[in-house]
């Protein structure tokens, strides 16, 4: 398993490379202010920051009971965050919807797309995470 200063390494990481490249990404792309982005964004980014940890602690834990092991495979990773962005896109829609002042049906296709976005985003990242911070073997962790 990994660490917690892992973990936390990992969680920021991923939400500062995110928010660096999603908030000017969206201001283009949906056509609102920058300033407006960045802050739904930066909020997003907190409500994912909790998530994020939590989800990877929970996963990480269901992989082990049932696996007894959480070196993740390309199509479990897949799972992995295709499970993360649909949980993220059930506690993000009404803020999005409250922030920019939209119906549920235009946060909604706005949070799709934003989650097309980070699917892809979550899946590099953590693919690249892996590669440069690989998961001891349980054997060297003394398990």
């Amino acid at each position: 398993m990994r660490t917690t200063k892992d973990r936390i390494r990992h969680t920021l990481g991923f939400e500062i490379i995110g928010l660096v490249i999603f908030a000017p990404l969206a201001s283009l792309v949906f056509n609102h202010d920058l300033m407006e982005m960045g802050l739904m964004a930066l909020v997003g980014s907190l409500i994912a920051t909790i998530w994020n940890y939590v989800y990877n602690l929970l996963f990480d834990h269901a992989m082990l009971r049932l696996r007894g092991d959480v070196r993740k495979t390309t199509p479990v990773r897949v799972l992995h965050a295709l499970l993360f962005e649909g949980g993220l896109l059930i506690l993000f829609l009404p803020m999005i919807a409250w922030h920019l002042g939209i119906s549920l049906w235009e946060a909604f296709m706005m949070d799709i797309a934003m989650s097309a976005f980070y699917l892809c985003y979550a899946f590099l990242y953590n693919l690249a995470y892996d590669r440069l911070f690989p998961v001891p073997h349980p054997a060297a962790q003394g398990c």
